[in-house]
C-alpha cells in the first residue's frame, strides 16, 4: 500500500503543529503562541486506522509576512500540489481570503479537503459559518480542539476527525492500490535485474523489491537472474510465463527471451500503475517527430549520486540523440524541485518511474505538460520505443 500524503495548511497559530503532534502522539513540531514558530515543513510517518501509512506534513502559515514569510508561504504553496489529502485550519469562525483561495486550488486540483475549527474550546464554531462553508463548498467542516481537557471527548474528536479522514481516504485509494502487475495474472515469473551502480550496495532498486513482492503477495513462483545469466536460465528451466526486465537492457533481453514468451520492463510497469498512463501511450510515439534544437525535461523523481552510468543524465538523452540523429537539448530536474523554464519550452517530458513518489505527485508533475499539449513518455516506455520493442497497450511484449 502506497504512502498517503496529508498536508495541514492555515493561518499562523491556527494549531497545525498541534494538531501533527496529537495525531502521532509525539512532539514532532514545536508548539508556540509565537506566530511563525513553524518556519519550514515538518513531515512525520504514522500509522493510520484502515488507511496505513501515512505522512503528515506539518506547514508555515499561509499568511506568514516579510521576506522569509514569502518564501515560507511558497514552500507551503509547493507542498500543496504535493498532497493527497488537505486539512485546513482556521478559528475564531474566521474563513477569509487566504483559505477560500487554497480551498479554490485543492478544487480544481481534485484534492479531497476537510476543513477544521481548531480551539473551539475558547470560542466554538459558529453553526452559520459551518452551513455557509458546508453549503457553498459541499466539504466536511469539522469542530475541534487539541487541548480539550476531557478525555473522553478529545478521543471522542480524534475519532470523528480520522473518520473524515478515512471518506477523504476513500477517493484517492484506487490511484493508491493499484499495483505494477494490475490486471496481469502470471503464476510464473522471470525478473531480470542487472545489479544498478547506483542503488546502494547489497539492496535491489526499489521496482525490483516492489515487484517481488507484490509477485509474492499474488502467490505467484518468481525467479531472479542477472542478464549475463539469463540465456542459461532459459535453457535448463521450463519458460516462464512473463519476464520482466530492467529498461537498460530491454533490447539485450529481447534478443534472447523467445517471441512466444510476454515481455516487459520494470519502468513500463511502474507507468501503468500511474494515472498518466494513456499519455503515454499517446507521446512516446512523437520521439520520432523531434527535430533539431528541441528541448527535453527529463524528470527524475528522486535525488542520487549521479555517475557516467546514469540512466536519466546519460544514457537517455545518449539515446534520443542516436535515435533521432537530432541535435536536442536536455534538462534534468531531480525529486520534486521547481522547474525552471517555462513548460511551452519543450517538445517533450519524459518521467522516470515515480517509484519515490505518490500517484498524486507524479500526476501534479506531468499536468502542466499535459495541459499544454507537450507529449509526455514513461523512461521504460521511451527505450522500448527507440530500441525497437513494440509493447501492446498493455505495456507487454
Amino acid at each position: 500500500m502506497a504512502l498517503t500524503n496529508i498536508g495541514l495548511f492555515g493561518r499562523r497559530n491556527v494549531g497545525k503543529s498541534s494538531l501533527v503532534n496529537l495525531l502521532s502522539g509525539q512532539e514532532i513540531s514545536i508548539v508556540s503562541s509565537v506566530p511563525g514558530t513553524t518556519t519550514d515543513a515538518v513531515r512525520k510517518r504514522i500509522e493510520l486506522p484502515d488507511m496505513g501509512k501515512c505522512l503528515l506534513i506539518d506547514t508555515a502559515g499561509i499568511d506568514d509576512s516579510g521576506d522569509l514569510g514569502t518564501m515560507r508561504v511558497e514552500k507551503s504553496a509547493a507542498i500543496a500540489r504535493q498532497v493527497d489529502i488537505a486539512l485546513i485550519l482556521f478559528t475564531n469562525n474566521i474563513f477569509g481570503k487566504e483559505e477560500r483561495e487554497l480551498l479554490e486550488f485543492f478544487r480544481d486540483e481534485d484534492t479531497p479537503v476537510i476543513l477544521v475549527h481548531n480551539q473551539s474550546d475558547l470560542v466554538p464554531l459558529d453553526p452559520a459559518v459551518a452551513v455557509e462553508l458546508a453549503e457553498t463548498y459541499h466539504i466536511d467542516v469539522v469542530e475541534f480542539s487539541c487541548k480539550n481537557t476531557d478525555i473522553q471527548g478529545s478521543e471522542s474528536a480524534v475519532e470523528l476527525l480520522l473518520a473524515y479522514l478515512y471518506k477523504a481516504y476513500l477517493q484517492v485509494a484506487p490511484y493508491q492500490q493499484r499495483g505494477m502487475f494490475e490486471g496481469l495474472d502470471y503464476s510464473r515469473v522471470l525478473l531480470v535485474c542487472p545489479i544498478d551502480s547506483e542503488a546502494p550496495e547489497g539492496r535491489l532498486i526499489l521496482p525490483q523489491a516492489m515487484a517481488i513482492r507484490e509477485l509474492l503477495d499474488k502467490r505467484a513462483i518468481v525467479s531472479v537472474v542477472q542478464p549475463d545469466t539469463l540465456k542459461q536460465y532459459l535453457e535448463t528451466s521450463p519458460l516462464p510465463e512473463l519476464v520482466v526486465t530492467d529498461s537498460q537492457v530491454f533490447s539485450e533481453v529481447a534478443a534472447v527471451v523467445p517471441a512466444s514468451v510476454p515481455l516487459t520492463s520494470f519502468s513500463v510497469l511502474m507507468a501503468r500503475k500511474s494515472s498518466c498512463y494513456k499519455h503515454y501511450l499517446e507521446g512516446t510515439p512523437k520521439i520520432s517527430n523531434l527535430q533539431d534544437g528541441d528541448r527535453i525535461l527529463i524528470l527524475e523523481s528522486c535525488t542520487h549520486h549521479s555517475s557516467c552510468e546514469d540512466i536519466g543524465r546519460v544514457k537517455l538523452p545518449a539515446l534520443f540523440r542516436k535515435f533521432t540523429g537530432k541535435s536536442l537539448e536536455f534538462d534534468v530536474v531531480a525529486g520534486l524541485d521547481k522547474i525552471e523554464r517555462n513548460i511551452s519550452e519543450y517538445s517533450m517530458v519524459v518521467q522516470c518511474g515515480g517509484c519515490m513518489i505518490t500517484s498524486k505527485q507524479l500526476h501534479m508533475r506531468l499536468k502542466p505538460a499535459i495541459k499544454a499539449g507537450i507529449p509526455v513518455a514513461n523512461y521504460g516506455m521511451a527505450i522500448a520505443y527507440m530500441k525497437g520493442v513494440k509493447l501492446s497497450a498493455d505495456g507487454i511484449r
